[in-house]
């Protein structure tokens, strides 16, 4: 069978694959209360993903998703006791800056996105120590629970993160798939030349995916504080390899053009399985970075367009 008609199924042929190797494993792997628990941990990280994806599907990367999470972490701390339930607006619209600000330097001053985002990551990373005086910060129990208990609450025995992470994967999809934004998104990411010839504002539409990204990066980060009750410049470290492998793995190539979305809400579930398959075998933490450094290598040799590549630099 030629692998390139089977390509477009291998994310939920492998997500498929891995549940029932870990279910055979552990059968308590397979129980209800078991996979919502483990649904709801992984949202911030899905949400992070989901952002970076609008990067990925243009053809390029974000590595200041991760920093900007963690700024939004001290952000929200210190400005709850003020601002209340408008620390909400203050973190998302420090993403949507901070994301715009990379796309704006990739686009106007021709800095590779790799470059651009490390460093306004690097910001971000300084931002949140200056902050927090470097250190880890709390939040008042009482204060929280008042404002943001909504976002950690549970109704039927579903955990509200899951509805958020719901809420935002179908607003996130009607925005690729429904709206002219969503089609410009898919040209750019499928042949810039082309997209720039059929007189699109590639520009703007570059600096908006990479203000997208952030903005979703600050939705994790909050999410992030309001579940561990604080902030700190290194409370979401950890996060930045699994999330791009979670947009790879998902079907999302770096060559951009393909994927999208769901893909990455499939990538996710690939990444949450992975993580309690490592917790099931014992796996020790120090090596669990090691694991996902390997399938994101066989992420990109499996969803890479080689078509776009002349050379690999």
């Amino acid at each position: 069978m030629d692998f390139e008609r089977i390509k477009p199924h291998l994310p939920w042929i492998t997500l498929l694959a891995l549940v029932v190797i870990v279910g055979i494993a552990d059968a308590n792997f397979l129980r209800p209360q078991n996979l919502i628990a483990m649904a709801a941990d992984i949202v911030p990280l899905f949400i992070m993903a989901l952002g970076m994806t609008f990067a990925i599907y243009i053809g390029g990367i974000d590595l200041s998703a991760q920093s900007v999470a963690n700024m939004t972490t001290v952000v929200a701390t210190i400005a709850l006791p003020t601002y209340g339930v408008g620390t909400a607006l203050i973190c998302i619209l420090a993403g949507f800056v901070l994301g715009g600000l990379s796309g704006y330097v990739t686009t106007k001053l021709f800095v590779p996105s790799f470059i651009s985002t490390l460093a306004i990551g690097g910001i971000a990373f300084s931002t949140a120590q200056w902050l927090s005086g470097q250190r880890a910060l709390f939040m008042d129990a009482t204060l929280r629970d008042n404002t943001f208990g909504w976002m950690t609450g549970n109704t039927a025995g579903i955990p509200h993160e899951i509805f958020i992470g719901a809420f935002l994967v179908l607003a996130t999809y009607f925005l690729q798939s429904r709206t002219t934004f969503g089609r410009a998104l898919k040209a750019v990411g499928a042949g810039e030349p082309a997209a720039v010839a059929s007189g699109l504002n590639v520009t703007r539409i570059k600096i908006m995916a990479f203000a997208l990204s952030g903005l979703l990066a600050a939705i994790a980060g909050l999410l992030f504080s309001v579940k561990l009750s604080g902030g700190s410049p290194t409370l979401a470290n950890g996060f930045l390899l699994p999330a791009i492998v979670a947009v790879l793995v998902g079907g999302t190539p770096l060559t951009g053009g393909v994927g999208g979305v769901i893909n990455t809400l499939i990538g996710t579930l690939i990444v949450a399985v992975i993580r309690s398959s490592m917790l099931y075998f014992e796996i020790d933490a120090t090596k669990q970075q090691m694991v996902f450094g390997l399938v994101l290598i066989a992420a990109i040799a499996l969803t890479i367009d080689r078509t776009k590549l002349r050379v690999v630099k």
